[in-house]
């Protein structure tokens, strides 16, 4: 699914849409449009000007528009970034790889022929003029282990709350579970029972998770990844692993090193 690193995957590839004249902008389907704003007036604001700058906010895309408007790009479970014909990322692991035109629900087209189409099978994900960035938490992959005590200062679960996109943007499920795994602290722990220890612990590995499945390409690279299964072992300590629900998001851990 787009966490934090295919959106980054994602801010990079929009790289080359800045500075391109928009000739045209259609919601091929209405519902994908979210927001206050009218889908034509959403498209309207697009026609005639550039994007100026790619930014990301968590699993947030931002584009700029000159002028001073915002699209705000979410992917849901199963979008797709694609560049002039240049998809973001490879692999999502609960979308299609097909290539269905009815999938394509936000195009916008350059007036050099290009076209930077956002692709979404079951369409969950969403464009936004001007999205509220204030009401997502601190970028994970830019966050200070202040920033992180705060957001967990809470008695639901750990991992719950690291996927709470108020408190800090870009973590998903897959991610949750690998820098939970790697920190060696089981999900189901209170967040605010954490150690200072222990909060230390989990900001150098979440940081270090982040910038690690970023060089690789996508949250499903982790190494827990390949063992969330029934039968999946620790592969640190060749423990079964135990599949709970939290949060509303099926969980895989170890018993032996997660505590």
């Amino acid at each position: 699914m787009p966490e934090l690193p295919e959106v980054e995957a994602y801010r990079s590839l929009a790289e080359g849409a800045i500075g391109r004249l928009i000739d045209d902008a259609v919601a091929t389907d209405v519902r994908f449009v979210r927001g206050r704003a009218d889908p034509h007036v959403l498209c309207d604001t697009l026609v005639g000007a550039k994007f100026v700058a790619a930014r990301r906010h968590g699993k947030l895309l931002v584009l700029d528009v000159e002028g001073g408007a915002h699209l705000g790009v979410r992917f849901g479970m199963t979008g797709r970034l694609v560049l002039d014909g240049t998809v973001g990322v490879d692999r999502l692991v609960y979308s299609s790889d097909r290539i269905e035109p009815a999938w394509d629900r936000f195009v916008v087209s350059f007036d050099d022929g290009g076209q930077l189409i956002v692709r979404d099978p079951r369409l969950l994900g969403g464009v936004e003029l001007d999205p509220d960035e204030a009401a997502l938490g601190p970028d994970a992959l830019m966050l200070t282990p202040a920033q992180l005590r705060a957001a967990l200062a809470s008695s639901v679960a750990v991992k719950a709350r690291l996927m709470d996109q108020r408190r800090l943007a870009g973590v998903g499920n897959l991610i949750a579970d690998e820098v939970l795994w790697r920190a060696g602290l089981a999900p189901e722990r209170r967040a605010g029972s954490l150690s200072p220890a222990e909060l230390r612990r989990l900001h150098r590995h979440l940081r270090a998770t982040l910038d690690d499945l970023v060089a690789r390409g996508g949250s499903h690279t982790g190494d827990l990844m390949p063992e969330r299964r029934l039968d999946g072992h620790c592969p640190r300590d060749g423990a079964l692993l135990i599949r709970t629900r939290i949060g509303g998001r099926t969980s895989w851990w170890c018993p032996r090193h997660q505590h």
